[in-house]
């Protein structure tokens, strides 16, 4: 989803987005308030900031930025899956397959994301799925590299 159909269900949500100088992090939640920094230079990029501090606000809950506690750690990783699957998810891969795409920068582009964000995504779909999974009639095999296979 584009920067402006995250602002909108931020706000549909309940959630008040500025942008503001946040040293040290490019996004930040605290209650209803989201900060995304404010010279972040592309929508694209801000889209995945939000992206995670939506599922921050989805899937989190207290203070966690002592990231050395266990259960912080595992808030973060919910988060953060919460925003891969919002932006990219399997279905995502699977579609820009179908229409074509060639290279991570093609599939990063059709699914408006950072190339960084996708590369992030696969790493956590690689984690947690392993070397491969099957959907409908696709495998996405994420090992030696990305690729999807449609099966007969």
């Amino acid at each position: 989803m584009d920067y402006e159909g995250l602002l909108q269900e931020a706000y549909s949500s309940g959630l008040k987005v500025k942008e503001f100088y946040t040293p040290g992090f490019k996004g930040r939640i605290k209650g209803n308030r989201i900060a995304i920094m404010k010279d972040i230079p592309t929508l694209k990029e801000k889209s995945c900031i939000l992206a995670e501090e939506l599922g921050h606000y989805y899937t989190s809950y207290g203070d966690i930025m002592d990231q050395s506690k266990t259960d912080n750690r595992k808030q973060e990783y919910r988060a953060r899956l919460w925003s891969y699957d919002r932006q990219v998810g399997l279905i995502g891969i699977i579609n820009a397959y179908n229409v074509g795409c060639q290279s991570i920068y093609d599939m990063a582009d059709y699914l408006d994301v950072t190339e960084e964000f996708l590369n992030d995504a696969i790493n956590c779909y690689r984690s947690k799925y392993g070397n491969y999974i099957c959907i409908d009639m696709y495998a996405i095999l994420f090992e030696p590299n990305l690729a999807v296979i449609k099966m007969l």
